[in-house]
């Protein structure tokens, strides 16, 4: 299963305050919290785990047909980060979903995955021959291939496993 999400950091940056007073503590670990504050740019850290925790969301809706607003119960760690690309992980109930993250200078793009070996099978694609199911899932009309959209501000990715 794959899941992405793609964050517009000029668009975030005009439209969404991540410093007003409770931002953090409604989407955020305690632990996350910790991380956020510590961290060389907060501002990054926000996003990162924000789209750690909606690329994951994303293979959990497919998993449970369930669509539950719980950011908190989504929670995420960093397993390792070379340059600008970071591994990490989220568990969600008893779920592990594993993510990768490329930070470029205007946008934060994470996929998600259920096993790490498959983050190396993720392909780009067009956004082309594809249709959702009743629960809004996308597929690929002509294999039921599971695909993963995403858009914010100037990007949009799409994306599924090569198989």
């Amino acid at each position: 299963m794959i899941g992405n999400d793609v964050i517009d950091i000029i668009q975030s940056r005009a439209q969404s305050n991540w410093q007003r007073k409770g931002f953090i503590q409604k989407l955020f670990t305690a632990k996350e919290q910790l991380m956020i504050s510590n961290a060389t740019d907060p501002e990054i850290m926000v996003w990162l785990f924000w789209s750690m925790k909606e690329a994951a969301y994303k293979i959990y809706h497919r998993q449970t047909n369930r669509r539950e607003y719980i950011p908190k119960k989504l929670t995420c760690s960093v397993l390792s980060q070379d340059n600008n690309c970071i591994i990490g992980r989220v568990n969600c109930a008893q779920n592990v979903y594993y993510t990768k993250t490329i930070l470029l200078q205007e946008c934060i793009h994470t996929l998600a995955v259920n096993s790490l070996d498959d983050l190396k099978n993720v392909i780009e694609i067009e956004n082309k021959g594809i249709i959702k199911d009743n629960n809004g899932i996308p597929y690929l009309a002509n294999t039921f291939q599971d695909v993963s959209i995403s858009h914010h501000g100037r990007f949009e990715k799409v994306v599924t496993l090569n198989l």
